[in-house]
């Protein structure tokens, strides 16, 4: 019988191998030590079992003949891809104990997955009893159809992608496996994505002969998917989600209306061209400033390339830490207060602007300007 968390979304299956005797307390030690340090502070396993992102280790093992085997089962509440992160660093185990041993991860299950299976056969036999005419027969009905929704996704020569995205004249292309899911939600079936910033050569195929919509997200990232699409493959509209939004996190209601808003993509080329950074220093204080009171009371930080376009967004605690992994960056805006330790490591970044509510200086790092604001929403900036 598994054990399951609360929380939990994946579990990591994984069997191994020892040429010994070992026991469990013998493989969790060896999991739990020969993996610190090795991934980073975030996905610390012993960090990530406190919190509860990472459940019980679940170790099943017997020994015959010198040699031990048996099954490791890890439940994780993380994303997909920090999960699959913790699977493979379980393979640069090398030993248990005094023993040469081998781990090798056979799956990681979607635990949700399960769950919808269920929830869809429990809710069918639900409206059988009810019948058709009871007003919760009809809520219910409905989040069956989104369950059986989730079931369609699918692939199209190894791309996420919707059941009706051949079948169709019109497909809509979008960044990643999550939109995929988020369109199916809404009902739109002739999706697929192009999974990163090179767009594979199925989908220029494929939107050779079809009416092509692409549905971007807001941020640099889209901007760039979009100009090499616009370069490899015929595309005839585009849809962009409202500034600051993913296409994944949309409601059903919000993407028909970005999708009904699509415009021919020549009237898309014609803005980009129109779209020019600020340069006037007035104007780039004035829109750090705005851009500050977005963020009054979020505890947010946002982090702006040379267009004062935000590239990435995250925890103001976790500010000094992403800072000190990103380069491109002109200026940072956060709903915090502005420290020496957090200057100095901006300046050493090459960063010309620190916008924060506060700020508690000694002296400002050369080539560094801090903005601060009031209340009254006035600056005082340094040099």
């Amino acid at each position: 019988m598994r054990e399951d968390v609360g929380t939990t979304k994946y579990l990591i299956h994984a069997r191994i191998e020892a040429n010994g005797v070992v026991e469990r307390p013998d493989v969790v030690g060896a999991i739990f030590g020969q993996t610190e340090g090795l991934l980073g502070e975030d996905l610390d396993l012993r960090e990530l079992l406190k919190t509860g992102r990472i459940g019980r280790i679940n170790v099943n093992i017997d020994s015959s003949h010198g040699k031990s085997s048996g099954t490791i089962t890890i439940p994780s509440s993380l994303d997909r891809i920090e999960t699959s992160i913790i699977g493979a660093a379980l393979e640069t185990i090398d030993r248990v104990g005094p023993c040469e041993a081998k781990i090798k991860v056979e799956k990681i299950e979607d635990v949700r997955s399960e769950k919808r299976k269920f929830v869809i056969e429990r809710a069918k036999a639900l409206l059988e009893r009810f019948g058709e005419t009871a007003p919760e027969t009809q809520e219910i009905t409905e989040r069956v159809k989104e369950s059986v929704r989730l079931e369609d996704i699918g692939e199209y020569k190894g791309l996420p992608a919707g059941p009706g995205v051949q079948s169709s004249d019109a497909i809509v292309v979008v960044e990643g496996r999550a939109d995929v899911l988020n369109l199916l939600r809404a009902g739109i079936k002739n999706v697929i994505a192009v999974e990163g910033t090179n767009v594979p050569p199925a989908v220029v195929e494929l939107c050779k002969n079809k009416t092509v919509t692409a549905f971007l997200d807001s941020d640099r990232g889209g901007d760039l998917i979009l100009k090499e699409l616009l370069q490899v493959a015929n595309v005839d509209f585009v849809a962009r989600p409202p500034p600051g939004r993913s296409v994944e996190d949309l409601t059903r209601k919000e993407i028909i209306k970005a999708l009904r808003d699509k415009i021919p993509v020549e009237q898309a080329i014609e803005r980009s061209k129109y779209r020019k950074p600020q340069t006037a220093e007035k104007n780039q204080i004035e829109y750090l400033r705005e851009h500050l009171n977005k963020l009054r009371g979020t505890l947010r930080a946002h982090l702006l390339d040379e267009r004062l376009e935000v590239i990435k967004e995250t925890q103001v605690r976790e500010l000094r830490d992403i800072l000190s992994k990103v380069n491109g960056v002109k200026a940072v805006v956060f709903d915090g207060v502005v420290t020496q330790e957090l200057a100095n490591l901006a300046a050493e970044k090459g960063i010309k602007f620190l916008v924060g509510m506060r700020s508690r200086l000694e002296s400002t790092p050369k080539n560094l300007q801090i903005l601060t604001f009031d209340q009254m929403g006035k600056s005082r900036y340094g040099r």
